[in-house]
């Protein structure tokens, strides 16, 4: 039956999940920032691999500023360059630099600007723009433009488009104007592309990297794909739209290359560290080198892209891989990317796929937490991240695909967390009354039972097969008659206290202290495996915290007394449940097995030693060290019931030294069995082995098996009395 609480709790919950889903679907910057962090963070655990491209960067680096002076150089050293690089057999060369005014180090200029001369002879002079125009011309070189705020000058596009489905203009990101080229560099250029590498964006890292820019009526390629359709010759773009969708991109084909886009035309990038393998110094083409055949190597065949890595031109990106690295290499990074053909994306549809995991996954934590527990609730949500997790990671490992795992993973987590609250401060209200009640009587598996299960407080009983443990403090009568009151009760809390740890640790049910007594079962309210053994092994760690606290003088005895138990243990049927009157009552149980235990407890006075066992019991038990202590008559029984000793352990039992004891104590027993005359001796050399077997507490037990003689066996009412 759900109750309104829970119903209220359902109604909360899924707003929650509402709100969530509703943000989610919004997009706001913070959760982008989150998500293209995680995108960052498995590009650094996974980068792509440098491959050694046919793809170069040629570096105005510090070296060449020192060797050829600052920047800007004369575009005859420019043009110089290109001879060089061209010589050298570069597929195509591009520009990452600008070439927006006139060159003002070209002699024409300085002489007009500086000296003045008549104009008629400025003719006569060389001009650097006209020599870097001629150097352009017939060579496969690409010039870069960037965008401009002002004016209205838009480049020419030097390749054709074709287009598959809707129209695509209006897909990629605007450009107004960009910086005006030269004519004659503008004439002479194979190709121009623009620099902009994240244009509007408000992020300094460059992710997503726009192929194409939009006027609205014509696309203007960015440098890299100029530079690869120069390199293969071709003159042609084929763009693919979606279909039925306007202004939508999914790919672009250049030459023999196919390349994945975003929506808008984008490239998602994937990086490779910066590798000193991908730059060429450009004094080592303009000087001596130039022709060696290292660089020729090295240029030949290449897509060469010359820029600058001069910490004063302040040319510097942030990668995902968070390395600051020169403009230029991002450039040379996206045609090596098209190489390689490894890709990123993320589909269309992966926005709708992760709103739908926040709302289905949602609800059911939801549910789960509400009707179920929050627990499980806990490892329903441990599941979904893991999976989350790895779905994510894999789809990026194997299909280079980007998959947002954190909006799912942080949007459960907070409609757990409001669940399990609503639920911690209304549903479970009961629940914590009973466990503040009851939570320093009773054992824990004993509240869970009360907790989950419907009508547990009420009158009545089970019958099933427990294990009852006894305890009690030998001669206690005369400890308290030498204590007063308050005394008497700090020495029975520091014991019992100790003593009960013991019996919760061991899966067993507190049932009641009686003055200086501990009366405990296993085996209910739940099913207990092994509830002998876990009854035993709580008596041995009773046993070894009582000498421990001895030892440490936990009473404040000193060495005047040492304080000793008894623990009797019997395993059998017995009523166990509520048992009282409506208004007050105690989970206890009741029956033959549990007085049966008592007895037995008492009779470790009787064999003087610390724990007994019954024989039922002891069957149970088969790796423990046992040894019989013989059949007695407890009282209020008319059957003598036969007891054993319980020495120790597995690893007692496993010991060469109770083996042998164990033998010599079969053989005394049968000689008491039968009145022999040897019981003495073997009595004797009993003894003696088990201070070999270091088992020091059965030298007391067979001194009293010494005095009690063949009444071991079948001790009688008449056999106490006699004295033999």
């Amino acid at each position: 039956m759900v109750t309104r609480a829970q119903q209220i709790g359902v109604v909360i919950g899924l707003t929650f999940v509402t709100a969530l889903t509703t943000l989610r679907a919004s997009d706001p910057p913070l959760l982008r920032l989150a998500r293209d962090l995680t995108f960052d963070q498995y590009q650094r655990l996974v980068p792509r691999p440098f491959e050694n491209q046919p793809v170069r960067v040629v570096d105005i680096d510090e070296a060449s500023l020192r060797e050829f002076g600052q920047w800007p150089w004369p575009r005859n050293r420019i043009a110089a360059l290109v001879d060089r690089l061209s010589d050298l057999g570069a597929a195509a060369i591009a520009f990452d630099i600008l070439f927006a005014e006139p060159d003002r180090l070209s002699p024409r200029n300085v002489i007009r600007d500086i000296i003045g001369i008549d104009p008629s002879l400025l003719g006569k002079l060389p001009d650097n723009d006209e020599i870097f125009s001629r150097s352009l011309s017939g060579r496969p070189v690409v010039l870069g433009f960037g965008l401009s705020n002002e004016g209205n000058y838009l480049p020419p596009v030097k390749a054709g488009f074709a287009y598959t489905g809707e129209d695509p203009y209006g897909a990629p990101p605007t450009i107004k104007a960009a910086t005006p080229l030269l004519p004659q560099l503008e004439t002479n250029a194979a190709g121009l592309g623009h620099i902009s590498l994240n244009p509007g964006a408000s992020s300094a890292v460059v992710r997503a990297v726009p192929l194409f820019l939009s006027d609205g009526e014509q696309l203007y390629p960015n440098l890299a794909l100029e530079a690869l359709r120069v390199a293969q010759g071709t003159s042609t773009y084929v763009l693919d739209a979606a279909p039925h969708t306007p202004n939508t991109l999914t790919r672009v084909k250049i030459g023999n290359f196919v390349v994945p886009v975003t929506a808008a035309g984008e490239l998602w990038l994937y990086v490779s560290r910066d590798t000193a393998g991908r730059y060429i110094s450009a004094s080592k083409i303009l000087g001596t080198e130039g022709a060696s055949a290292d660089i020729r190597t090295a240029i030949e065949g290449s897509i060469v892209f010359v820029g600058t890595s001069a910490s004063g031109l302040q040319d510097v990106r942030t990668t995902a891989l968070d390395e600051n690295v020169p403009g230029v290499s991002i450039h040379a990074q996206i045609v090596e990317q098209i190489l390689s053909g490894r890709f990123l994306s993320r589909p269309d549809w992966a926005d709708g796929l992760e709103i739908l995991s926040i709302a289905v996954l949602g609800s059911l934590l939801v549910i789960v937490t509400t009707f179920v527990n929050p627990a499980a609730a806990l490892a329903c949500g441990l599941l979904i991240t893991f999976f989350a997790l790895v779905a994510s990671w894999a789809a990026f490992l194997y299909g280079g695909l980007l998959f947002d795992p954190l909006a799912p993973i942080v949007s459960g987590s907070i409609t757990h967390f409001a669940a399990t609250a609503f639920r911690f401060l209304v549903t479970d209200r009961e629940r914590r009354d009973v466990r503040r009640a009851f939570g320093h009587y009773l054992s824990p598996s004993l509240l869970h039972r009360i907790e989950h299960t419907r009508n547990a407080l009420r009158l009545g009983g089970d019958e099933r097969e427990l294990t009852v443990m006894f305890v009690d403090v030998r001669n206690f009568t005369q400890i308290s008659e030498e204590m007063n009151p308050s005394a008497v009760v700090a020495f029975l809390n520091t014991l019992l206290d100790a003593l009960s740890h013991h019996v919760i640790a061991n899966d067993g049910t507190l049932d009641k202290f009686i003055g200086d007594s501990i009366m405990a079962f296993w085996n209910a309210p739940v099913d207990v495996p092994d509830h002998a053994g876990k009854a035993v092994r709580a008596a041995l760690g009773m046993r070894e915290t009582l000498a421990r606290l001895n030892d440490d003088d936990a009473f404040g005895f000193g060495d005047a007394r040492r304080v000793g138990i008894g623990i009797g243990i019997h395993t059998g049927l017995a009523c166990v449940g509520n048992m009282g009157a409506e208004t007050r009552f105690n989970y206890t149980a009741v029956g033959d097995a549990v007085n049966i235990a008592a007895r037995i407890e008492s009779a470790c006075k009787d064999v003087n030693f610390d724990i007994l066992v019954s024989e039922p019991t002891a069957a149970l038990l088969s790796d423990c060290a046992l040894l019989e202590a013989g059949a007695l008559t407890l009282k209020g029984k008319s059957m003598r019931t036969k007891l054993f000793a319980v020495v120790g352990d597995e690893s007692v039992a496993r010991s060469a030294g109770f083996v042998e004891l164990q033998a010599t104590h079969r053989q005394l027993v049968n000689a008491l069995r039968v009145r022999s005359t040897s019981s003495r001796k073997l009595i004797s050399t009993a003894k003696l082995k088990a201070q070999a077997a270091a088992t020091g507490l059965l030298q007391d037990f067979y001194s009293q098996i010494s005095r009690r003689g063949g009444h071991f066996i079948d001790e009688t009412a008449e056999d106490k009395a006699a004295d033999i």
